[in-house]
């Protein structure tokens, strides 16, 4: 993993995204070679550099193909679902660089090279994927772990990373029983060491050794772990091997010294100021083009039941400042009269015109006006009812801490895990959304807003 602006990404990952976008640039160069001849394509250069505008469409093309989802760390379509992805992608690209052309029309490149160029990166990015899956899952090229602890805390990494791709990028070598804990892992995978432990970790060739011990008080090799780390081999806490791993903070580990003590969770001014002209550019960008299906949206909620158009309640914002939320109505004018609670799956509540809105993302658009307003960010946890709040936080450790920074339409949460709809689900956007407040970056905030658009264009997690 390599860490950029306190985010993790497999190196895999940067590696596959640079290869791509080599394959885009050279595609630009092999269209303008195979549609023109020699001399024609240096008086092209001279007058518009090929270089500038071939980057651009790299950009753009890698662009389309975030928001499709092919830059996640854990994609689990397989090859038929990667290849349908990727025409979507190119699609995209393809329209948005027409678009493009249209509007500057000194980037075109003609017809016949925008012809060649795409054909050339259909082929090359379909050989780079190919080529990328079978690579990635071979052992050789991950990174060797050894697990000190074979107790309740080591057995989170078989219940919380059970398929491949959980564990692209390392193999479990093995864990060490400790004599003061219960087993808990499965016996074959646990290891009996002979020697030291520095010289068996150099005898099963191991990289890094994650400490997963369930009670340190009770007595753990820690000279031996000071050996291995001066010897050269990383050492890292079960809680930071996950929060790079998993892109959460597993709360049934959770400590407050961990808490005081990891990096994280700070706070700047330019970085908040950049944040909040990031969240009023990108609000306005949207507003204006979304008012023709705010207005259709209205007109079909109307026509619907006669009901109001808007719906409005009272959220949870930042430093938990109540704030209060607007929304496009997607359930009957009746749907609490027996008291607030979460929308279910195929709920008998949402209207007919409302499960299309919801599903869509639409009923979310009067929140542009929030973001505006400095209620809401861009990107963040989002915004929770007073009356739940206060539930979760007597149930829930560490519940309140997402309040921390503003709420938002889209977060970490809402692209790495579905709709919550319950106690346990809860609990589980509360890793991602503690990760979030943890690294919070413009970087950060970017990937989630290009992931979202799969989000929604996959409809995951609406109800």
């Amino acid at each position: 993993m390599v860490r950029i602006f306190k985010h993790y990404i497999p190196k895999s990952l940067i590696v596959l995204t640079l290869l791509e976008v080599l394959v885009f640039i050279l595609s630009i160069y092999a269209g303008v070679a195979i549609r023109l001849p020699g001399d024609a394509m240096q008086s092209l250069e001279e007058v518009y550099p090929l270089f500038p505008r071939a980057l651009l469409f790299a950009l753009v093309m890698v662009s389309c193909m975030t928001s499709m989802g092919l830059y996640q760390r854990h994609l689990r379509d397989g090859r038929r679902g990667m290849v349908f992805r990727l025409v979507l992608a190119l699609t995209l690209g393809f329209f948005s660089m027409s678009v493009l052309f249209y509007l500057f029309p000194g980037l075109f490149l003609g017809r016949g090279v925008i012809g060649f160029a795409f054909v050339l990166v259909v082929i090359g990015i379909i050989i780079t994927r190919l080529s990328y899956i079978k690579i990635v899952h071979q052992d050789t090229l991950n990174k060797r772990v050894m697990i000190i602890g074979a107790g309740k805390n080591a057995n989170l990494i078989e219940e919380r990373l059970k398929r491949k791709t959980d564990r692209r990028g390392f193999t479990i070598v093995g864990y060490i029983d400790l004599p003061e804990e219960d087993t808990e892992v499965e016996a074959a995978k646990v290891l009996h060491p002979d020697v030291s432990l520095l010289d068996f970790a150099v005898r099963m060739d191991v990289d890094e050794i994650v400490v997963a011990v369930t009670d340190r008080r009770k007595p753990f090799p820690v000279e031996e772990l000071v050996d291995c780390k001066m010897s050269g081999i990383e050492v890292v806490d079960l809680l930071t091997f996950f929060e790079r791993q998993a892109g959460r903070i597993i709360l049934d580990i959770l400590t407050p010294r961990w808490l005081i003590f990891s990096d994280g969770f700070r706070k700047g001014l330019a970085r908040d100021l950049l944040k909040r002209l990031m969240d009023v550019f990108v609000s306005i960008l949207l507003f204006v083009p979304a008012i023709p299906i705010m207005v259709l949206t209205a007109i079909a909620i109307k026509l619907d039941d006669r009901g109001p158009v808007f719906y409005k309640q009272v959220r949870v914002g930042k430093n938990w400042k109540l704030f209060q939320v607007r929304k496009f109505r997607s359930m009957g004018v009746d749907a609490e009269k027996d008291g607030a609670k979460f929308a279910e799956k195929n709920d008998i509540r949402v209207t007919r015109v409302g499960g299309f809105i919801r599903k869509t993302r639409i009923d979310e658009l009067p929140q542009l006006l929030n973001v505006m307003m400095g209620d809401m960010s861009f990107v963040g946890p989002r915004p929770e009812r007073p009356k739940f709040v206060e539930k979760f936080t007597q149930e829930i450790p560490y519940y309140s801490e997402r309040h921390r920074v503003k709420p938002g339409l889209t977060g970490w949460a809402q692209i790495g895990y579905p709709y919550g709809a319950s106690d346990k689900d809860t609990i589980e956007k509360l890793q991602f959304d503690l990760y979030y407040v943890k690294n919070y970056s413009v970087f950060l905030d970017v990937m989630i807003l290009f992931q979202t658009a799969e989000v929604i264009l996959w409809g995951k997690g609406a109800r």
